[in-house]
């Protein structure tokens, strides 16, 4: 069954806040769990990662492989980093991806983490649970979906090429009649051209990090994307008004720091993604 991608009971906000990879400063990253408690505290946009198997499944993963940090085999045993990495998600059929948890391991930058049993889920099973939600909520919830891309994962065999993985998510995100409420953002500008130029229409943003300048980053691109999405330390007011005239929404990550939110509101961002939605919605609301 497709999904109903016109759950237009509630539009999208002006401020747009994003729960980065779920709420992963709550609950166990890129995890159905996660992504169910960033909507209950009232989320406008799920904010995740995807990868792909060997069985060509588009799946929830920051790494295209196992990262130790938060990996429990199904023995009960935690991974080294190289037993992790040797565990190439594109080299693995999804029915083997589901045997590791994700969930109970404690992680050592997010310690306030609820720790439960958890799966990297598929892409799919995130639009039923949002779909779900939204009828029962009478809310719409938007999708912001990293394709995690870079030439040297490509070159070692960590994801198929720019145009087989960007044409497996499309297809997804087609096959439930969601392009309305997705946007596809990457550091990886070969993504952003080959989804601009066969899908027009999908709404896309550029993510930067580094100490690359706006105006050189955008010459890269050839084009402007909806979106601008960089590290928050690297924007000012003048960056700010300029890509509004642009008409080039701004949208920082990964904003934590009750300070740093509070800096990014009044510098006038369109939004924040956070691992702590709940300190972002929080101080949205009061700055109102």
């Amino acid at each position: 069954m497709f999904l109903n991608s016109n759950c237009n009971l509630s539009p999208k906000p002006k401020f747009d806040v994003q729960g980065h990879r779920g709420c992963r400063g709550l609950m166990p990253e890129n995890t159905l769990t996660a992504f169910t408690k960033a909507m209950q505290l009232g989320v406008s946009t799920l904010e995740m990662d995807v990868v792909i198997s060997k069985d060509s499944q588009v799946v929830i993963s920051h790494e295209p492989w196992f990262n130790f940090e938060i990996t429990t085999t199904q023995e009960g045993n935690y991974l080294t980093e190289a037993e992790g990495h040797a565990l190439n998600i594109y080299k693995m059929n999804y029915a083997d991806v589901i045997t590791y948890d994700v969930g109970q391991k404690v992680h050592p930058r997010f310690t306030a983490q609820q720790k439960l049993a958890a799966h990297k889920p598929l892409l799919s099973e995130v639009f039923s649970l949002a779909d779900n939600f939204c009828k029962k909520n009478n809310k719409n919830i938007y999708f912001n979906i990293e394709i995690k891309s870079s030439t040297h994962d490509e070159l070692n065999g960590y994801q198929p090429g720019i145009p087989v993985f960007c044409e497996q998510v499309m297809n997804e995100i087609k096959r439930h009649k969601l392009e309305n409420k997705c946007c596809i953002q990457s550091f990886d500008i070969r993504v952003l051209k080959y989804v601009h130029e066969h899908y027009p229409s999908q709404t896309l943003a550029y993510l930067v990090e580094g100490n690359t300048d706006y105006v050189s980053a955008l010459k890269l691109l050839t084009f402007s994307p909806q979106i601008y999405s960089c590290d928050y330390s690297l924007l000012s007011k003048e960056l700010i008004d300029d890509l509004h005239k642009q008409s080039i929404q701004i949208i920082p990550w990964t904003v934590n720091d009750e300070k740093d939110i509070q800096q990014m509101i009044e510098l006038g961002v369109d939004g924040i993604i956070s691992d702590y939605p709940n300190k972002v919605i929080e101080l949205a609301s009061s700055n109102k």
